[in-house]
């Protein structure tokens, strides 16, 4: 079995469900099974940072290229608090990564991001709270010349 692991993922996979499925558990490669649940969790955990990584993105960029504000930028940040929650609905227990040290984390590589993009410096401190980045509402007007804008 971990031959197939290691040759052929997505086999591995099926016949892994199937001897579960069929009771088979002492033909299962539990070693790599265990891994395999393992990296499912910091799977969702990726999404769900992910996803703030966005919203801190477009938030610095909505907060200091005022001038530049696009409806797209206010999608993408209602999108992945849309995401967020739908992630904490099927999982609650990622409800943990979403305090101030993940945030301050986070915030560093959404400030690289976003100043590569605008060419500005930004706080090294992140600005925001997790209650601000998931709930601050963004519906200011957006001038016609930046309303189609990325």
């Amino acid at each position: 079995m971990k031959k197939l692991y290691e040759q052929d993922y997505s086999q591995w996979a099926e016949t892994m469900a199937d001897l579960l499925a069929s009771g088979k558990f002492v033909e299962l490669d539990i070693e790599n099974l265990v891994e395999e649940v393992r990296d499912l969790s910091k799977r969702e955990r990726d999404r769900l940072l992910s996803s703030l990584r966005l919203i801190l993105h477009h938030l610095l960029k909505w907060d200091y290229q005022s001038h530049k504000r696009s409806r797209s930028w206010q999608n993408t940040i209602s999108r992945e608090r849309d995401n967020i929650g739908l992630y904490l609905e099927d999982s609650p227990s990622l409800n943990q990564y979403l305090n101030n040290e993940s945030l301050e984390k986070i915030y560093r590589v959404a400030r690289s991001d976003a100043m590569r993009e605008i060419g500005l410096n930004l706080p090294k401190t992140c600005p925001y709270n997790i209650e601000t980045a998931l709930n601050r509402l963004i519906d200011i007007e957006i001038t016609k010349n930046n309303s189609d804008g990325a």
